[in-house]
């Protein structure tokens, strides 16, 4: 896996010019997706307790709670209904703005924790601000509410652009399921390792994407 890492992180440099963290750089890109992940399950809990039910971190059960009231034949809340395309939109331009890095040979990482922070501290201004009888239709909650999960989808995105190597901080299941699999392979006498190889991209394919973004970049810098 560390290997994988590490060639993932050296393609990406040459195709940018701009050198990609890497998990194993230091003591505090280790600690980083453990502090990030305390964060997501701290935001998901506040929000959902105190915006009425709503989910910055975990989006998927957004659309739980809409299919359930669609089911129900109840109103969903303003909130839950603008998370998902919200959420998608700052994914989106998230990976424009690195894009926008990688142009002026800036790392991305450090400039996406900053963003992340300044989108919670104005989630925790209007929440604290709000009170503590809030109401999650309020204007003012929903706003606190997509300010959440928009620092959750910079969240999403950074261990995949701008920090190699790093565990899912943002959505556990996906860590749960590696850890089941790994746990199987185990089971089996087998070297979990192996598995994370088969998975790693092959140099035809890492060279394959090389070509492709090299075709796609002047047409998105027009």
């Amino acid at each position: 896996m560390k290997d994988r890492a590490h060639l993932i992180m050296h393609n990406n440099s040459r195709d940018t010019g701009v050198p990609v963290a890497s998990i194993d750089d230091s003591l505090g890109t280790k600690l980083l997706p453990f502090v990030l992940s305390v964060i997501a399950g701290s935001v998901d809990v506040i929000s959902f307790v105190g915006l009425g039910g709503l989910f910055t971190a975990h989006i998927t059960g957004n659309l739980v709670i809409l299919a359930a009231h669609v089911v129900s034949g109840g109103d969903a809340p303003l909130a839950v209904i603008l998370s998902v395309p919200v959420f998608m939109v700052m994914l989106a331009l998230t990976r424009l703005l690195v894009a926008g890095f990688e142009a002026i040979d800036l790392a991305s990482l450090r400039p996406l924790l900053l963003l992340q922070f300044l989108l919670l501290t104005g989630f925790l201004v209007l929440c604290v601000a709000a009170g503590p009888h809030i109401d999650p239709n309020a204007a003012n909650a929903i706003l606190a509410g997509m300010l959440g999960v928009s620092a959750m989808a910079v969240q999403n995105a950074l261990p995949q652009i701008s920090l190699t190597g790093a565990p899912s901080t943002a959505v556990m299941t996906t860590n749960v399921t590696h850890f089941m699999i790994d746990l199987g392979e185990m089971l089996l006498g087998r070297d979990p390792k192996q598995g994370s190889q088969r998975a790693a991209p092959s140099e035809a394919h890492l060279a394959a994407d090389r070509r492709l973004h090299r075709r796609l970049r002047p047409r998105c810098s027009v």
